[in-house]
């Protein structure tokens, strides 16, 4: 998948003129990108599109104009879209309660690491969780971890001849399994793969 460069980008001015019609375009196409693994673990997958989006609204927010300072907004969201053998996800652990998402957090030590996708007859594909710094300790994980899912080019042709997709997550505290992925979601993730 294409990185986005300057030239993608939307001046500031330009930016307030459509703001709304891609904000709801956005919001829309994410829809699509969300998988509920349990009831309290989502995946939220990152692509062009989306990035394009957060640039946008980072660069209204700060009200980012200088050269130097959006190439900095662009390598750090870059970094999250699929590079066309991989899908990569921003991992929620979303409990309303306080004191419950304290204890859940504290149970959930290395689960990031136990998150996996499995593409029908072929092994599971475990998460490569936090590449950019680490987000947990010894006495509790982050509610926020960043996840890619490297894929072979084997997964990717049978994906798109229309292999089954699922997901889940193995850990002492948390195990629950999709499957199959529903098929808007895969159809969209299919999308992101060369």
């Amino acid at each position: 998948m294409q990185k986005l460069t300057r030239e993608d980008l939307y001046s500031l001015e330009q930016y307030a003129e459509i703001r709304t019609a891609f904000r709801t375009d956005v919001i829309e196409h994410k829809k699509h990108r969300q998988l509920a693994i349990g009831p309290n673990v989502t995946l939220y997958f990152e692509d062009r599109l989306i990035m394009h989006y957060q640039i946008q609204e980072m660069l209204r927010a700060e009200r980012i104009f200088e050269a130097a300072d959006i190439e900095e907004e662009l390598a750090t969201y870059n970094a999250l879209i699929p590079d066309g053998s991989n899908w990569k996800a921003t991992f929620m652990i979303e409990f309303p309660d306080k004191t419950e998402r304290h204890v859940a957090l504290a149970n959930m030590i290395g689960i990031e690491d136990q998150v996996w996708i499995k593409v029908d007859g072929f092994n599971e594909v475990a998460s490569v969780a936090d590449e950019d710094l680490v987000r947990d300790n010894e006495n509790k994980t982050s509610a926020v971890h960043f996840v890619r899912f490297q894929l072979s080019p084997e997964m990717v042709a049978a994906l798109k001849l229309g292999s089954q997709l699922a997901a889940g997550i193995h850990h002492d505290a948390y195990e629950h399994t999709v499957d199959p992925v529903p098929q808007s979601i895969r159809d969209s993730l299919v999308s992101d793969l060369d």
